[in-house]
């Protein structure tokens, strides 16, 4: 091996090296990012696998770390990620865009119940122009909205009880004002 070629193999061995040391260093700073967001949230590689969550996913979910970590998103907690909504949505939608935002998802899971989920996801891939570049991540953010489906559901139950309610008083009242307006029209005509 002659020196220029040995001199290409160092910099491409300490180009590796620096691209390493620079995703290692950028984890660290989007792993700091997700654990600090309230909702649950996971990120995947390009393959669909988890590759970190955070607090809220686990608590929410019911689920560890050893057991979501490195695993296919569809087979998190005994597979109940396993949807056709979260299929499509990661399968067809967001392959075509970069990202969605404000998908309702409704689904019942085995061990925490029916959830209403909002879901936003977005592609982080490389630049192609970069010498370094860094694997292609999917970042999925879920709200969990049930609670606030059951206040809103509740509020529409007596909004339409009370319109029935009142409905029902005016057409009482109605039926009242028309008989006084009848023996007012007969007291004043027998006059």
């Amino acid at each position: 091996m002659n020196k220029k070629e040995k001199n290409t193999k160092l910099n491409k061995n300490h180009g590796t090296q620096y691209a390493e040391k620079l995703w290692a260093e950028s984890w660290v700073y989007i792993k700091t990012v997700v654990d600090t967001v309230r909702e649950p949230f996971l990120i995947l590689d390009k393959n669909l696998c988890v590759m970190a969550a955070n607090e809220s996913f686990y608590k929410v979910f019911q689920v560890t770390e050893k057991d979501t970590e490195g695993k296919l998103v569809y087979e998190l907690g005994n597979r109940q990620w396993d949807t056709p909504q979260l299929q499509k949505l990661l399968e067809d939608i967001l392959p075509q865009n970069t990202f969605f935002k404000g998908f309702e998802v409704t689904h019942d899971f085995p061990v925490i119940g029916k959830k209403v989920m909002i879901l936003n996801a977005r592609r982080v891939y490389p630049d192609p122009k970069h010498k370094y570049s860094f694997p292609p991540i999917i970042l999925l953010a879920m709200e969990d909205i049930t609670e606030i489906m059951g206040v809103a559901d509740m509020l529409a139950k007596h909004t339409n009880q009370f319109e029935k309610e009142m409905s029902e008083r005016t057409s009482k009242l109605e039926k009242h004002i028309k008989e006084l307006e009848g023996k007012i029209i007969k007291s004043n005509t027998g006059l």
